[in-house]
């Protein structure tokens, strides 16, 4: 690939995370208009349906790859095991902790867990310019779960959450983050191996969300209670999850697992922002100074870095452009 198109296909696949995140930012919200519909019945039908479509979509590729797939079945099941216990932990995260909390625990330590699974599986270090960006983003997390808990006073904490309900669904949060990286990196991995994104994707997650249609069975009634309800289930299926999980499987194809969870980053600046504004949740000072943190740890990791010397090749598994936006992603990431 020449240099510029290397550079085109390396901007292309971190604009398709980056539209990806937004769209995502934007389910806490939607999810709030749904009260009666609990946090697992969310999770299910959005992920649910939107990996079931998924796979609907790519069953073509997925038959011509189905040898490879087959070969590499562990890795599949494993990231749809992490696809289907995501969305479970995420949403029940935003009902316990709130809105941004939820998004920003969950999102914001993504990037830290899929550094740790880099490091642990394909030997991956960490460059001291990401180390500063994570520094950033936890940074920014604290603060805006310290906003939510201590903002309003009394036993009930913020907007009447109790703060062990807070921290509980801070817990939730980083399994949810935990979860995210997996299959980010499980998905990243099929696709460095010869296999499509399109096919990568629509197996990772139609497996996963065939094992979310118990708990929508389970749990879904609510959601044909009422046309809002029902409005509420279809967007999250089609838009965040199925249009937001094709931009970020695109992505994936150009951009390393843990460079692609640190650009989502903007997903808890959208969703904190998106809470204020439509859902009325309250954010003190502290908390505005955690999405500041959050949007500058982004800065930092997609921050112009050195050129690269002629000649000289990326040594991350997987690597797949050598020019210098390459290396400005890469640089940001472990690499």
């Amino acid at each position: 690939m020449t240099g510029a198109g290397a550079q085109r296909s390396v901007g292309l696949g971190a604009l398709c995370v980056l539209a990806a995140s937004v769209l995502w930012g934007t389910t806490g919200t939607a999810a709030t208009f749904a009260p009666g519909v609990g946090p697992l019945a969310i999770g299910a039908v959005a992920m649910g349906l939107g990996g079931l479509l998924q796979a609907l979509i790519a069953a073509p590729l997925i038959t011509r790859h189905a040898p490879a797939l087959h070969a590499r079945r562990g890795t599949v099941l494993l990231g749809a095991l992490a696809v289907a216990v995501y969305p479970l932990a995420f949403y029940s995260s935003m009902r316990l902790a709130g809105v941004a909390v939820g998004t920003v625990v969950s999102i914001g330590t993504a990037p830290l867990a899929s550094a740790v699974i880099e490091r642990a599986v394909d030997r991956r270090h960490l460059t001291r310019r990401w180390k500063l960006g994570a520094a950033l983003g936890l940074t920014g997390t604290v603060l805006l779960c310290l906003a939510e808990t201590v903002h309003a006073p009394g036993p009930g904490g913020a907007d009447g959450r109790s703060v062990a309900g807070t921290l509980l669904g801070v817990g939730l949060g980083l399994a949810a983050a935990t979860t995210y990286a997996l299959y980010s990196w499980t998905a990243h991995r099929l696709i460095t191996h010869g296999i499509p994104s399109r096919a990568a994707m629509g197996a990772v997650f139609g497996a996963g969300g065939l094992l979310l249609v118990p708990v929508l069975l389970l749990t879904g009634a609510p959601l044909l209670a009422s046309w809002s309800a029902a409005a509420v289930g279809v967007y999250m299926a089609l838009v965040p999850m199925f249009a937001g999980y094709v931009l970020f499987g695109w992505g994936l194809a150009h951009v390393p697992a843990s460079t692609a969870t640190t650009l989502s980053l903007l997903e808890p600046a959208v969703a904190a922002v998106l809470a204020v504004l439509v859902v009325g949740e309250r954010l003190p000072a502290v908390g505005w100074a955690g999405v500041a943190l959050v949007v500058a740890c982004l800065a930092v990791l997609t921050a112009p870095g050195r050129r690269p010397v002629a000649g000289e090749h990326g040594r991350g598994r997987g690597a797949r452009v050598e020019t210098a936006v390459a290396e400005r992603i890469r640089d940001a990431s472990p690499s």
